[in-house]
């Protein structure tokens, strides 16, 4: 299998069914992307495949050949973040912190077809990505934020 990850090309040999959750974190040592339910429906997971946000524990192996993957790996770095991952540090979104890499890039997706969301915008987008610790309103500030300087650049 091959397919580009954070804009790098990769090959690696898996089965056809394996969850590209998998492929990332077992194959790859890509661990930014967590394991939440396995049924699409905590958004822990979540990846972009092709600009798009997916859930990685259900697209397989064989669905993401030749796509091109983006991680928060591949989001940004330490050195240059993502305007979405200066405002999570800036509002202090994350507590535990094990949802936040699917909830970034679920935002990602959202600002990327919606450069200034609205609150119930924010909410229908984000919907499916759950946060044990309940830290919605600063997700939702976070993303406001963000838009505002994406909207600056």
């Amino acid at each position: 299998m091959q397919f580009t990850l954070n804009g790098n090309p990769v090959t690696v040999d898996v089965e056809d069914d394996m969850p590209l959750l998998w492929v990332l974190r077992d194959e790859l040592g890509i661990t930014g992307v967590k394991y939440g339910c396995g049924v699409a429906q905590c958004g822990a997971c979540t990846v972009h495949v092709d600009g798009e946000a997916r859930r990685s524990c259900q697209v397989w192996a064989v669905d993401a050949e030749g796509t091109e993957v983006t991680t928060i790996e591949g989001l940004g770095t330490p050195d240059a973040m993502h305007a979405l991952q200066e405002a999570w540090v800036e509002h202090q979104v994350a507590q535990c912190g094990y949802c936040q890499s699917g909830q970034i890039m679920q935002a990602a997706t959202l600002l990327k077809f919606n450069p200034a969301p609205t609150d119930d915008d924010i909410d229908a987008e984000m919907t499916g990505n759950l946060c044990r610790c309940g830290t919605y309103p600063r997700i939702r500030a976070a993303i406001k934020t963000a838009a505002a300087k994406m909207q600056e650049a």
